[in-house]
């Protein structure tokens, strides 16, 4: 009973941080995801154009991101712009929007090769027989290829999204006060080292799990149409 009345205590003191790391998690994942797919379709229909320095760049682009880790990527971000950006754009430098930025052009990186795999799988024929209506090729990919594409990748895209939710926790390293950073204080001001994060996973684990089974329910309407 008393191990039900501490845990009770502690939500209570601590609840409102917890959902408001969770909040800037989400926050920090949509944006990731939004900025991320605009770019990564960009990125995608420079990879699949036949003009070799589009090819070039979009592929170097996307090796160097995936090969390198995520946190250094936000070292890179927000160090850099925070020298570059004049003191007139201080809103800019708010690490908020910094590591949005650096997740968003994580994700694209790896939302365009997911787009590109789902190009691919779309019937070649569709854009002959596109082209043959009329359509000239960027409208028959806007009109008719892409719909298709994004989805056949659908599911892919939310496990993209869930792993977005995952690795926004290092973002607690340059201050923004998401979910791992709400841990973190809690257990710095407690003196406490693992219950903290273990609700901190906890609400990890419900967010994704959510997001999981709301993603097979989907997938489940879009295969009875």
């Amino acid at each position: 009973m008393n191990f039900i009345n501490n845990q009770i205590d502690f939500l209570s003191k601590y609840g409102a941080s917890y959902m408001q790391g969770a909040l800037t998690t989400i926050q920090l994942s949509i944006v990731g995801v939004i900025l991320g797919l605009s770019f990564g379709i960009l990125l995608a229909l420079m990879k699949t154009s036949k003009n070799k320095l589009f090819n070039f760049l979009s592929s170097a682009y996307i090796e160097i991101v995936r090969g390198t880790p995520m946190l250094v990527q936000i070292m890179i971000v927000y160090f850099g712009l925070k020298q570059i950006i004049p003191d007139s754009l201080a809103f800019l430098k708010a690490p908020m929007f910094l590591c949005s930025l650096s997740i968003s052009l994580n994700s694209a990186a790896y939302v365009a090769e997911i787009i590109r795999s789902g190009i691919n799988s779309v019937d070649k024929g569709q854009m002959e027989a596109a082209r043959s209506l009329g359509l000239n090729k960027s409208l028959a990919m806007k009109k008719i290829i892409l719909p298709q594409a994004i989805k056949n990748i659908l599911p892919a895209l939310v496990n993209e999204f869930i792993t977005l939710i995952k690795e926004s926790s290092i973002t607690y390293t340059v201050g923004v006060a998401e979910l791992m950073y709400a841990g973190k204080s809690i257990s710095s001001s407690t003196y406490q080292f693992t219950k903290p994060f273990v609700y901190a996973a906890l609400i990890y684990f419900i967010m994704t799990f959510s997001l999981s089974k709301a993603m097979g329910l989907l997938e489940r309407r879009l295969a009875n149409d």
